[in-house]
């Protein structure tokens, strides 16, 4: 799929904004896509990006993790930087979004990351037909200037991500919280999964996190006890602590 030609002028035309020490990353100047600290690029400066690292109450050592969608990079680079020996697949349709990896600091190591262009809704597929290893987590932040692209919130989607995962493989999908098919989407979602996720709102609560989860079912106690930034250096448990906390609590209002 990498190696299939692709006509850039079918894609939106993202643009970089650059102020107060931060690039920003917009298809429409009312849509932030992804924004960067330049003094720290691995940073996760967009609230929603810290709550999709929760797969860390699930995993905290994933042997492979692959994304769908690029934006400027910022889940990739923290995963990188901070978790050395996983190997990372990022998938991203939209070849004017990967002509600026560089401009938002995205490494280049061949021997770690694997950056494919390619819809993600047939990468997902292909793996799950072929992949027989899976997917330990998979993250799912495909959004373009019209929001998120349907093929990433179809019923057969869904289930293809399901069959892409290892055995104790987690999903995890970002949704806007006040899209109008929310609803629809989310019980796509428990049902691929039978019913076994979690939904966290972001912080500032215009994002909807999803934890889905192949295998053993979600248990709310074992994430309230969980512990998983104890081996991290104090720069990730400043950075995920508090929110890994409001998941916890989270959990507890489920319970």
């Amino acid at each position: 799929m990498a190696d299939t030609p692709v006509d850039a002028s079918a894609f939106d035309s993202p643009f970089v904004f650059s102020a107060d020490g931060h690039k920003s990353l917009y298809f429409t100047l009312d849509q932030l896509q992804s924004r960067m600290c330049s003094a720290h690029p691995d940073q996760l400066e967009v609230d929603y990006t810290r709550t999709m690292m929760g797969f860390l109450l699930f995993d905290s050592r994933p042997a492979r993790i692959a994304m769908i969608g690029l934006g400027g990079g910022s889940l990739l680079k923290f995963c990188y930087r901070h978790l050395p020996n996983s190997l990372l697949t990022m998938v991203e349709i939209n070849p004017k979004v990967i002509a600026l990896r560089h401009e938002f600091e995205v490494p280049e190591d061949a021997q770690r990351i694997e950056l494919v262009c390619a819809d993600g809704a047939d990468f997902v597929r292909d793996a799950a037909a072929n992949n027989p290893i899976g997917y330990d987590v998979l993250l799912v932040d495909g959004f373009d200037s019209e929001g998120l692209a349907p093929s990433l919130c179809s019923q057969r989607f869904y289930n293809d991500c399901y069959q892409a995962l290892s055995q104790q493989g987690v999903m995890v999908a970002n949704l806007h919280h006040d899209d109008p098919q929310h609803a629809l989407f989310t019980a796509r979602i428990r049902l691929a999964f039978d019913g076994n996720l979690l939904e966290v709102a972001s912080q500032e609560k215009s994002n909807s996190i999803l934890f889905a989860r192949k295998g053993s079912p979600i248990s709310m106690d074992d994430i309230r006890q969980s512990n998983p930034l104890k081996n991290f250096d104090p720069e990730v448990r400043s950075q995920l602590q508090r929110e890994f906390a409001r998941i916890s609590w989270a959990a507890t209002q489920v319970a």
